[in-house]
């Protein structure tokens, strides 16, 4: 059975390889990295069909180093340690670490991702890992601190354009027949920066073709791919950008592009509960104070949706994206939060001061725990000053108003207890 074209025309070396020249261009990081010999543990992030895979195979293929592969969707814990296992045997026979190369590293458990550690740690594989997915968030702390991090961008129309030129006229299948690149645009469109995709419309196109003379047009590719809607991965085009560009649309007060952004996630077979989650996100990130009914209306969305399906659960989402877009916008609790996190890691457990802790038994009253502690409700206007911050503590502040027409009353307010402390 013959191989997919995408497969046919892998690169086997950096001088075939196509785009990310960042990274393997001449003095780029990546090909001084190969051309010393010695390769380090890095993770490849970047959206699907640019060449991860491609990239780590390369790098094995042209050091003549054992070369190992994982795929963290059918992978378990066993799997790792046979692997790491049977790599600590090979390096006996080898000067170089062998490359252990994981496939969508993001999928990979707690557990799995710690019993690499030591392998990582102990230099008995060099670790290659490939994720569509942040990797801050995805990769645990203690093995992404053992990688360099470096990121692949989506293929330009100027690489592209190359890739289609090399398949037609040096495939060993496609160079045999009479194909003419007439019209591009829908070839480039349907598929959104992903190599692997665009070979493989092409491929189907010029398969459904029987002429003696294969001219591909925009109009013949959609025909082609409307007929045939599986033969391209839509789910791949809803990689990490397009949902960056709905909640940075939402952020920036474009309901135009938002609804244009949901619409592609939508098209694209984007499950309902994920688009939900996202305006749930959105609603406390970026609206906050300035307008809290956004967060009562997303959740009402995200029900909504839960309860209606596709498709009409796209009506009320679209109204919830539509009134988030639309809504002031504020940052300050977000930011606030941030910022307390910050000092509990940096000043550590402080204690509480002796008047705001409980005090169920007599030996913890003795003790000074809740003496002179003022209940609010007891004063006018339900407040008095008091210390609540521990004392090494006092004077710092976290949040600080934004100044919108709804949080400027909260400001105000804070003004009114506060005074001075709270003036910015």
């Amino acid at each position: 059975m013959s191989q997919p074209l995408a497969e046919r025309l892998r690169p086997q070396s950096l001088d075939d390889y196509v785009g990310q020249q960042h990274l393997v261009g001449p003095d780029a990081v990546l090909r001084k990295m190969i051309e010393s010999g010695r390769i380090s543990s890095f993770i490849l992030w970047g959206p699907p069909g640019v060449g991860k895979t491609t990239l780590a195979q390369i790098i094995a293929h042209q050091l003549d180093i054992p070369f190992y592969t994982l795929s963290a969707v059918t992978s378990g814990v066993k799997d790792v340690r046979e692997v790491i296992e049977s790599a600590q045997k090979n390096r006996f026979f080898s000067n170089a670490s062998p490359i252990l190369f994981i496939d969508e590293i993001h999928r990979f458990s707690k557990s799995q991702q710690d019993s690499l550690l030591g392998a990582v740690e102990r230099g008995i594989v060099t670790l290659i890992g490939a994720t569509t997915e942040n990797p801050s968030f995805e990769v645990i702390r203690p093995l992404l601190s053992r990688c360099q991090l470096y990121v692949l961008k989506p293929l330009d129309k100027a690489d592209l354009l190359q890739l289609l030129d090399r398949a037609i006229h040096q495939d060993v299948q496609l160079k045999e027949l009479n194909i003419e690149l007439k019209e591009t645009d829908a070839l480039l469109r349907y598929s959104g920066g992903d190599a692997r995709k665009l070979l493989n419309i092409l491929e189907l196109v010029v398969e459904a073709s029987s002429a003696e003379k294969i001219v591909i047009t925009d109009e013949l590719v959609a025909q082609r791919l409307q007929q045939n809607p599986l033969a391209y991965d839509k789910g791949g085009e809803m990689h990490y950008d397009i949902i960056s560009a709905f909640i940075k649309s939402i952020r920036g007060s474009d309901p135009d592009a938002a609804l244009y952004w949901m619409a592609r996630m939508i098209e694209g077979g984007e499950q309902p509960e994920f688009i939900a989650r996202r305006v749930l996100i959105s609603a406390s990130e970026d609206i906050g104070l300035a307008n809290p009914n956004a967060l009562l209306l997303a959740n009402a969305a995200f029900d909504a949706v839960m309860k209606l399906g596709w498709p009409e659960g796209r009506i009320p989402l679209a109204e919830a994206v539509v009134y988030l877009a639309t809504s002031p916008k504020s940052n300050s609790a977000y930011l606030a939060l941030d910022d307390a996190l910050s000092e509990v890691r940096q000043s550590g457990n402080q204690p509480v001061p002796l008047h705001l802790r409980n005090a169920p038994t007599d030996l913890m009253k003795q003790l000074g725990y809740s003496d002179g502690y003022k209940y609010a409700h007891d004063y006018e206007g339900n407040f008095v000053e008091q210390q609540f911050l521990p004392d090494v503590l006092t004077q710092r502040r976290f949040w600080h108003a934004q100044h919108t027409p709804a949080e400027e009353k909260l400001y105000q307010q804070m003004i009114k207890c506060w005074g001075e402390r709270y003036k910015d």
